[in-house]
């Protein structure tokens, strides 16, 4: 376990994890169109359909040959592959790279029940079936440190190519959101969501801006003092009622709570 986290932080360090070259701050529901290329972690997460490729899901590169999602976006017998260096999924820009994933190299959390998703323990990793190669446009996430939790009302940003609004269009262009965090405190309050919401997760939004169907599996970005921007959260559920419920913000699995089964699952496959 020990070699694997001085490799992750080896490759942080030499690639510049959580530092993209163009800066985000220039759909998800009332997002904008995100800089091109300035979430560089994140994934287009895809599953064969006939003869194409369709997306489904985000996530995030989090090592060379690794990407974290959530659990509820694999379903057994398909055949997935992970699009790196997306932004506009509606034609072929050139620096897309798209890895096909092998089959018996997709990881869920033992915890995981898809029978109930505010059980908690909605992440998983993928093994790519080869490196990605690092770049301006392609590059790794920080995973933050184990058991940090971000003070209420912290500025972090969705980011993912969900649906604009609840049963709308998915987008073309990567979309992006300030979604400030809400902490355990308020979002366990009965009028919010009570105890859906667990220790292990992370509330984020609410209202005006939220992630929605096909956001799931991306990354929570938020910015640590050190100018570094870490992936505290994988998108996991909304509100029934809609992606932007009142006093019903997006609900992520907190990263920092799983350090420990994220190495213990890249070091031991």
């Amino acid at each position: 376990m020990w070699t694997i986290l001085v490799t992750l932080l080896l490759a942080a360090e030499a690639y510049g994890c959580g530092r993209p070259y163009s800066s985000p701050m220039a759909r998800v529901v009332n997002g904008t169109d995100a800089v091109p290329y300035s979430w560089p972690w994140q994934i287009s997460l895809q599953y064969q359909s006939g003869s194409e490729f369709r997306h489904t899901c985000g996530g995030t590169l989090i090592a060379p040959s690794w990407v974290m999602t959530a659990a509820h976006c694999i379903s057994t017998g398909r055949q997935y592959q992970v699009v790196l260096g997306e932004y506009d999924r509606g034609k072929e820009e050139g620096p897309e790279q798209r890895i096909l994933v092998n089959e018996g190299d997709i990881f869920v959390h033992a915890g995981w029940n898809g029978n109930c998703v505010a059980c908690g323990d909605d992440i998983a990793l993928i093994k790519l079936s080869h490196s990605a190669e690092l770049n301006d446009k392609v590059q790794l996430g920080c995973v933050p440190p184990s058991g940090e939790i971000l003070p209420n009302d912290s500025p972090c940003y969705i980011s993912g190519w969900g649906r604009l609004y609840t049963g709308g269009p998915l987008p073309d262009k990567l979309q992006q959101a300030l979604l400030p965090t809400v902490d355990y405190e308020h979002c366990s309050r009965p009028d919010w969501w009570g105890s859906t919401v667990k220790t292990t997760m992370v509330c984020a939004g609410g209202d005006v801006r939220a992630g929605c169907n096909g956001d799931s599996g991306g990354p929570l970005n938020c910015q640590a003092s050190d100018g570094r921007w870490y992936v505290h959260g994988v998108t996991s559920f909304v509100s029934a009622w809609g992606c932007d419920t009142l006093k019903k913000p997006t609900v992520f699995t907190r990263v920092s709570a799983f350090n420990s089964w994220i190495e213990e699952t890249m070091a031991t496959h």
